[in-house]
């Protein structure tokens, strides 16, 4: 049988040398600019879930054995439990031959065994992907616009300008990995706004990820099993020493010359005093010192963050594509693939 199903922990250093090589055939014909993958550990990277979370991957060989497609299912525990996240890729030249739908048909299929109700997608918008998943019935939720910061085109002294430039009554703080534990509670309740503020302004939304208060402590520790190093500025107000913003970065093993901006929250009692601002160039300088192999560093922003832009902007980033987020039912799903 062509298309195989199996936990990561059962994938053989082929399997991760071949699915390498399919995401790298992939990237060079779609985005030829982006970085592309390493083996280094991609293991690790695969295998690694926060505790309540299951993955399971789908390998897809040709008739000589050939890796041609592969996906991966994260279905989530904990209070996102029913949802799960795809990730899907084909060589070029197996397109167009049901490669990439049967991979889909065979998550579908895994997700409602798992009592997997909802699935999610990430599509960058100028590829083939878009046709697949719109004809596949998936609905488009969200638009959100990647910018990238070159590494070669920072304006350096404009960026320390920033970072120095604090309100009265605020520190910055850097730390790398995590958070000590004097941090941590106060940490959380700002990592909270991402689930009660939907002012753009109180919340930079920027990755989704990453933020969930109740489960913080286990993911950074589930970063740092899957070799993507974290780098975090904080905001600190005094003289109560708490956390009142923060900005996460992590650059991974795997595609260690890109930096991913994760998120950057202001608690909304501290707004409009430029911490976003001083928080994400303060984290530029000490990548500068941290991570010398960098090329560049990727952010998203919703389509109507203006203000999120504007920052963006005077930090040197700059809008190159968009990426849709898509999500369909998993029973409508199987439903339209079966007929």
């Amino acid at each position: 049988m062509p298309l195989k199903q199996l936990t990561p922990s059962e994938m053989t250093a082929d399997d991760i040398r071949d699915w390498c090589s399919v995401l790298n055939d992939m990237t060079a014909a779609d985005m030829p600019g982006e970085p592309r993958w390493r083996t280094e550990r991609l293991h690790d990277y695969l295998v690694c879930t926060l505790p309540d979370d299951l993955r399971f991957v789908f390998l897809y060989r040709d008739d000589d054995g050939d890796l041609i497609g592969h996906a991966s299912l994260i279905m989530f525990g904990g209070d996102q439990a029913g949802t799960g996240v795809v990730e899907m890729s084909t060589r070029p030249s197996a397109r167009g031959k049901g490669v990439g739908r049967s991979l889909l048909r065979a998550v579908a299929e895994c997700a409602e065994t798992h009592g997997c109700a909802t699935l999610s997608v990430e599509v960058i918008a100028t590829t083939p992907a878009v046709g697949f998943y719109d004809r596949l019935g998936f609905e488009r939720s969200v638009v959100e616009q990647r910018h990238l910061l070159r590494w070669t085109e920072i304006d350096w002294e404009k960026i320390e300008h920033a970072a120095g430039r604090l309100a009265a009554g605020y520190r910055l703080e850097y730390h790398a990995g995590s958070v000590p534990d004097r941090l941590l509670d106060s940490y959380a309740n700002v990592k909270a706004n991402l689930r009660t503020t939907t002012d753009s302004y109180a919340v930079v939304p920027e990755w989704r990820g990453s933020a969930q208060a109740d489960r913080l402590r286990d993911s950074l520790a589930t970063l740092d099993r899957r070799g993507m190093r974290s780098h975090i500025v904080v905001a600190i107000a005094e003289p109560f020493g708490n956390v009142v913003g923060l900005t996460e970065l992590v650059v991974s093993a795997q595609r260690p010359t890109r930096a991913d901006q994760y998120d950057t929250v202001v608690d909304p009692k501290h707004r409009s005093y430029g911490l976003a601002m001083s928080m994400k160039a303060r984290l530029l300088t000490e990548l500068r010192r941290a991570e010398p192999q960098l090329v560049d560093v990727q952010t998203w922003t919703m389509e109507a963050a203006d203000d999120v832009r504007w920052i963006n902007s005077e930090l040197g980033f700059v809008h190159d594509v968009d990426w849709y987020d898509y999500e369909t039912e998993v029973g409508g799903l199987l439903e339209r693939m079966r007929r």
